[in-house]
């Protein structure tokens, strides 16, 4: 029994279109909510949320249940962090803060199997079918995906060279972080971080890269795809749950308050 296939790897380097949303919730229920809704793949949050390898699976789970793709976005590219969330059956990372070619190199080497990578070996894990299917550690590397994000300065300058790394499938622009760096925090539509975005978009498709973005509203994802963007991120599961609470309490107060 070989390695699950991983669907959304093989759309990845066809640089098909596709649409995601971040899950923050950290909620296995919401990951199956997610996972019904319409979604390509959703990003199980482990950056910005309280998350750890225990929730994530969880998660994961639901959305193997719901039959979608889900991504995990470590907290930080570290060996012994990207071998536990492999283990417990992600199959496509997102890296945040890569800026060098040299960090994205380490990072293929570390999601692969010897002689390819350094990943640590085991096969009675949840990735392996608890030691059930045989072929896991032969067919393992050829199923992982990376995702890497391009949100800083050094990353815009460094991106042929990133470009030019085996074994990145995706190049993610975070225009929060890319926009702060830049000294215009809170502000990504500001005109110099949009000629960055544009530029970088355009350049991830023309080395024959899937080029993925993260934004709030169908109008800017439009933009976006025009630029060159196929991996687009619709915002957070959280912020959809914000607006639309805050709107339900609105309706109801003005409701309640038409009342003597």
């Amino acid at each position: 029994m070989p390695s699950r296939k991983n669907i959304l790897k093989q759309k990845l380097l066809e640089r098909r279109s596709s649409i995601g949303i971040f899950h923050s919730l950290a909620s296995p229920l919401a990951a199956e909510l997610l996972g019904h809704s319409g979604f390509d793949w959703v990003v199980i949050d482990g950056e910005h949320t309280t998350n750890d390898v225990v929730t994530v699976r969880d998660q994961l789970v639901a959305l193997d249940a719901a039959g979608i793709p889900g991504v995990v976005r470590i907290v930080a590219g570290e060996t012994h962090v990207i071998k536990q969330f492999l283990d417990a059956g992600a199959q496509t990372l997102l890296v945040p803060m890569v800026d060098s070619a040299e960090f994205a190199r380490d990072l293929v080497r570390a999601m692969r199997y010897p002689p390819d990578g350094n990943r640590g070996v085991a096969s009675g894990t949840r990735a392996g079918r608890f030691g059930l299917a045989s072929d896991y550690l032969a067919t393992a590397n050829a199923e992982v995906s990376l995702i890497t994000q391009v949100e800083s300065r050094r990353a815009i300058d460094n991106l042929d060279e990133l470009l030019g790394v085996e074994g990145v499938d995706c190049l993610f622009i975070g225009p929060s972080d890319l926009s702060a760096d830049m000294g215009h925090i809170g502000n990504p539509s500001h005109p110099e971080v949009q000629r960055a975005i544009k530029d970088s978009l355009g350049r991830i498709r023309g080395a024959g890269k899937s080029a993925g973005i993260y934004v709030g509203n169908p109008e800017q994802a439009k933009t976006y795809v025009d630029w060159g963007a196929n991996f687009v991120a619709a915002g957070t599961d959280l912020g959809v749950l914000a607006k639309a609470v805050s709107g339900v309490a609105g309706e109801f107060r003005a409701v309640i308050a038409d009342q003597p």
